[in-house]
């Protein structure tokens, strides 16, 4: 038999409070429970949004998630609503969230969300990098030998990749990636996504690297440009906004149409013509 609890996964803002949905203003006020990965953030967050929050708040966080999980499925099958919130993004996606739905849905629970603000989808839309076919592989793992392996079971991989890094290990793992992938492999790291100090930095991860060993500070997210078989033919279109993009950082095009045309494994005749093209249109 269905419980007639709810859980609802809620979607909260990465970086701006105004980009909350009144879907959630109206979650938070009315649900009997809001599982929080923390909850002085919860209760900021709330102050900023006006909202006063009727029902219990617990804390649902890493630490506790196991034991917590089973508490509040429990609460469900009593038949109340609970809403899950991190404190940043989707529940479940490299945060709390997973454990619960599966017991949520074992026992018949309705399981539903509220959409809202992802690191992930975000980056990979203000990358440059092709967003049909992609796929999310959290954050690489933190020890050396661990990463490289990691990431060279992902050297074949065709969509485009992206991660979750922490920023005083963003330098290695930039670095890793251009072993594993190839330092002129194209790839954007985002920093600070939709708040004050948002940057993106586009470039191959060589020189992706070389910039975050100076230090980098903030939420970051990377984004990877998946492997193009020498096969197959190249994102042309892709192709010479990159060279464009490093002719207007200062390279020289020559330099650029081989750079790029080596890392595509493409003839750099043929870049050098559609870029030529490109430059010609009106």
């Amino acid at each position: 038999m269905r419980a007639d609890g709810r859980l609802v996964l809620a979607g909260a803002p990465i970086g701006q409070a105004g980009d909350v949905s009144p879907r959630l203003r109206d979650a938070l006020r009315s649900a009997d429970v809001v599982a929080a990965e923390d909850t002085r953030r919860l209760r900021r967050l709330a102050t900023e949004l006006g909202v006063e929050i009727g029902g219990r708040i617990v804390s649902y966080y890493d630490a506790n998630e196991a034991g917590r999980a089973r508490e509040l499925v429990e609460t469900l099958k009593e038949g109340r609503t609970v809403v899950v919130i991190t404190d940043a993004g989707m529940p479940g996606v490299s945060d709390p969230g997973y454990r619960l739905t599966r017991l949520a849905v074992e026992e018949g629970v309705t399981v539903t969300a509220l959409p809202g603000p992802s690191a992930v989808t975000t980056a990979l839309a203000v990358s440059g990098l092709p967003s049909d076919r992609f796929c999310f592989e959290g954050f690489p793992p933190r020890k050396t030998g661990e990463r490289a392996r990691r990431l060279a079971a992902l050297a074949g991989e065709e969509r485009t990749m992206v991660f979750f890094e922490a920023p005083h290990r963003l330098a290695d793992s930039l670095a890793a990636m251009a072993e594993a992938f190839g330092a002129d492999r194209p790839a954007a790291v985002c920093r600070e996504l939709t708040k004050t100090y948002e940057e993106v930095r586009r470039g191959g991860l060589g020189e992706l690297a070389a910039w975050a060993a100076a230090g980098v500070k903030g939420e970051i997210t990377v984004v990877v440009a998946g492997h193009v078989p020498a096969d197959e033919p190249a994102d042309m279109e892709g192709l010479v906004a990159e060279v464009e993009r490093r002719v207007a950082a200062g390279e020289l095009r020559k330099t650029a149409v081989a750079d790029v045309a080596k890392a595509a494994g493409m003839p750099r005749r043929e870049l050098y013509e559609a870029v030529h093209r490109g430059s010609s249109t009106p």
